[in-house]
């Protein structure tokens, strides 16, 4: 398949550093976890409430940022940043290199429309390659079967399921731990 044509439609913190360039796939050969890597998982839409949203950014050398942005109730945006170890930078690329995403194209996805379905959006930089994907708010394994490509839109369900799993037991596991007395 022929790599993504889209081009993400966020500026992002330190993306203008990335290359949108693309060669062969790498193999599953163990990375240097500081190895040139970036990824950004977003997904939101426009309701009853604004825009609500659910994002989170890896960069490189272990930089991590989480957003969750709703306006219910007049609520700011809840933004929290750490930093994690390079071994879940190695996870990390592990999810993606084995999903086989960035091998996929959204050429033939639905269309995002954030004001009606919601949209989501994934951004990776994984050495040499460089994939932006944009696409509706997949709900469950059902909004998958009136697709055209159904193996591209399954892959990309999955992966922002473990990815979105993972980032939400570091923030909560470094953001809500009591300390043992």
């Amino acid at each position: 398949r022929q790599p993504s044509k889209h081009l993400c439609v966020r500026p992002l913190l330190g993306a203008e550093a990335l290359s949108t360039q693309r060669s062969q796939p790498d193999s599953l050969a163990p990375m240097n976890p500081y190895d040139e890597f970036y990824c950004r998982l977003y997904t939101g839409h426009v309701g009853r409430y604004g825009h609500e949203f659910w994002e989170f950014e890896l960069r490189p050398h272990g930089e991590l940022r989480y957003s969750n942005g709703t306006r219910y109730k007049g609520e700011r945006p809840l933004v929290r940043e750490c930093r994690v170890s390079p071994a879940v930078i190695e996870e990390v690329k592990r999810l993606v290199q084995e999903s086989g995403i960035m091998d996929e194209s959204d050429e033939n996805w639905p269309e995002a429309d954030a004001k009606k379905e919601g949209e989501i959006e994934l951004e990776v930089k994984l050495g040499n390659d460089h994939v932006c994907f944009l696409t509706i708010k997949i709900g469950s394994l059902a909004d998958i079967e009136l697709s055209d490509d159904k193996e591209g839109l399954t892959i990309l369900y999955y992966l922002a399921q473990d990815l979105k799993i993972l980032i939400m037991s570091l923030i909560q596991l470094h953001f809500k731990a009591k300390p043992i007395p």
